[in-house]
């Protein structure tokens, strides 16, 4: 199968000797044959390991807390992980034909050189959020140290050591690779569903059953916003939560054994957790305005204030290994690959998520993380709008224009067919760009507003809350007019030069 492009074998095979190419490295080369073994359980417990995280769990809690009941709010999220879906499945199928990462499938549409521009934006997001779940996985181990040691908290700096070790950790998982990611998703995953059912069950019967609970759940609706007025901004912000994934997911179906295994694993994995833990972070909260007489909405406080020592330290685990899941997969393996993809020769995947791991430090996500209206309507909606661009380009470049159909080996070729302009595709730019103008000054207003919501909203404002639709569709239409011509006479060329 080796050397062959037919679009009638599910899989393809480069042969290593394009190493000599700047743009071939170990690690983006494509995923030789022997080791595209995930299975159907593999991709749907990437899913889990990734869903299953805090933020996930105070995501409904937020869009309550602006005014959404309970079932709105679940309803919501569970629709925005089915929109993401389709993009997800559409990218995900040539890293699995094949064998590519996100950054090399860029250089289709956007050129060898040119796929810098969506890598290093994808990178930028996934370094923000590689900070976020470190500074949340660095509070769980704070309290499971509190719980576990007495005098700890009496240590000035005892959060940011956590913060730092918790870091290390990540550090250590990052020098051994993506099969150690593999394994850590597979083994964590059923653990961290019996978790997330415990912690339900123990509000279950603490607050007087669900029924009882969900009926208390209008107390943490702190925000006077209608559904349909909230609606919008957040679909857009559910869709946006994995907008990034959708991008990059080839990073991990390069892996797959088949493609019906990427996407009923995705299919399996995807929505369903992340509805289910949503309601959970919803019930639970809900339960402690019951049992406490105040919503906590951070599992990590709850759990402090749970009781005893065992109980703590055993949740504590439980959400370590949700942060450190969820991390490794979702906001290492893509800025590992995009940084490395800057210069294969001299960055490999284990130094670029070394420079994730700096970055998402420098970022300071302590800030990013503090606000919960502006982590919804500012960072999720704001970088969706990157995201809904770059994916729009990549579909059409893939689905619509090329039928799936590859060059693999002009993929690491300088001069190749996806060389364009010095390496630079400008109909990919142009219509880049074009996707975020619009929403560009809604983002900027929202940005300047304390809690991302503008009082008076203008159409740009409008158009911002849909960031991912709009620049999704923009790009999509502009990339697909400019290069449908030129896609088609340089498949023509390269048919009758055959």
């Amino acid at each position: 199968m080796a050397n062959r492009d037919d679009s009638s074998f599910d899989f393809l095979e480069l042969p290593d000797e394009l190493h000599h190419s700047p743009l071939w490295n170990r690690d983006l080369a494509p995923t030789r044959l022997h080791r595209r073994t995930w299975s159907t359980w593999n991709i749907a417990a990437l899913w889990i390991g990734m869903s299953v995280v805090i933020t996930t769990y105070t995501l409904a809690s937020g869009l309550i807390g602006q005014g959404m009941n309970w079932w709105q709010a679940i309803v919501t999220i569970l629709l925005g992980n089915v929109i993401v879906l389709v993009p997800m499945v559409l990218n995900a199928h040539a890293g699995t034909k094949y064998g590519i990462s996100f950054p090399v499938l860029c250089r289709a549409s956007f050129g060898t050189r040119g796929a810098n521009i969506p890598a290093v934006l994808r990178a930028i997001v996934a370094c923000g959020w590689f900070g976020i779940q470190t500074w949340i996985g660095g509070l769980a181990l704070d309290a499971l140290m509190t719980a576990a040691w007495s005098g700890w908290s009496a240590i000035g700096p005892h959060v940011w050591i956590s913060f730092f070790v918790f870091w290390g950790i990540q550090i250590a998982i990052i020098v051994k690779g993506i099969e150690a990611i593999k394994h850590l998703e597979s083994w964590s995953s059923p653990l961290l569903l019996l978790g997330g059912f415990a912690l339900l069950v123990w509000a279950m019967k603490n607050a007087g059953g669900l029924g009882n609970i969900l009926a208390e759940s209008e107390h943490l609706q702190q925000g006077k916003g209608t559904f349909w007025k909230l609606f919008p901004a957040a679909l857009t912000a559910s869709v946006g939560y994995w907008a990034t994934l959708s991008l990059n997911i080839p990073d991990f179906t390069r892996y797959a054994r088949s493609q019906r295994s990427q996407m009923l694993g995705q299919a399996l994995g995807l929505p369903t957790t992340m509805a289910a833990f949503a309601f959970i972070g919803v019930a639970v909260t809900s339960a402690t305005v019951i049992i406490y007489g105040g919503a906590i909405w951070d599992p990590v406080a709850l759990v402090a204030r749970i009781g005893t020592p065992a109980v703590i330290i055993v949740s504590a685990v439980v959400i370590l290994l949700a942060q450190l899941t969820t991390n490794m997969a979702a906001n290492v393996v893509s800025p590992s690959n995009d940084f490395s993809n800057l210069n294969p020769k001299r960055i490999s995947y284990v130094t670029g998520g070394i420079i994730t791991a700096v970055i998402g430090i420098v970022m300071m996500p302590w800030k990013l993380y503090s606000d919960a209206a502006a982590y919804i309507f500012t960072w999720l909606i704001g970088y969706s709008g990157m995201m809904g661009a770059i994916g729009g380009i990549l579909i059409a470049d893939y689905w619509l224009l090329r039928k799936r159909e590859l060059a693999l080996r002009d993929l690491f070729e300088p001069k190749g067919r996806y060389s364009y302009s010095n390496g630079f595709n400008p109909a990919a730019i142009v219509a880049l760009v074009a996707g975020i103008l619009p929403v560009a000054p809604g983002f900027i207003r929202a940005a300047m507003t304390p809690g991302g919501q503008v009082a008076n909203p203008t159409v740009f404002d409008t158009l911002y809350t849909y960031a991912w639709f709009v620049t999704f569709a923009i790009s999509f239409v502009v990339y697909a007019a400019l290069m449908r011509e030129k896609v088609e006479n340089t498949e023509r060329g390269m048919r009758n030069a055959g």
